[in-house]
């Protein structure tokens, strides 16, 4: 999936990896699903750990490791809470005071592809949009 967003690269960037604004943006408010934790330790080796709750349910974890940490530039981590978990890749790419994202995973196979849907939703990037105008990226559009 790719999308342009309106904030530098820089800021993007830590809106991905800074659990304070992580939190913020990540879960489509749709799916009324809250992020009880949220714990990122964003370095190459490094891991988080994602404890989602929806309603009354028993948090779930979602947990795995950064194995390559560029910044503002690229990010990769691991999705561990399963055998069938992919390896993420996104990309920040500036121009113009815009970033933009490209978000990949690489399921284990294509039953795992197929048994996690994958991918980030388009409402997670009007969340992500709201959060970096909140943070003082410029509106405009082109």
């Amino acid at each position: 999936m790719t999308r342009t967003v309106n904030g530098p690269a820089r800021m993007v960037f830590e809106a991905w990896t800074k659990p304070e604004l992580f939190q913020r943006w990540w879960i489509p408010k749709s799916m009324g699903v809250t992020i009880v934790s949220c714990e990122m330790d964003v370095r190459v080796g490094g891991g988080y750990r994602l404890m989602l709750r929806h309603g009354a349910s028993e948090p779930m974890a979602f947990f795995g490791k950064y194995l390559e940490v560029v910044p503002n530039s690229r990010l990769v981590w691991s999705n561990d809470e399963s055998p069938d978990g992919a390896v993420t890749t996104v990309t920040f790419e500036e121009k113009a005071g815009k970033t933009r994202v490209v978000l990949s995973e690489l399921y284990p196979s294509k039953e795992a592809l197929e048994a996690n849907g994958g991918g980030i939703m388009p409402e997670q990037f009007d969340q992500l949009d709201d959060l970096l105008v909140s943070l003082g990226a410029a509106t405009s559009t082109p």
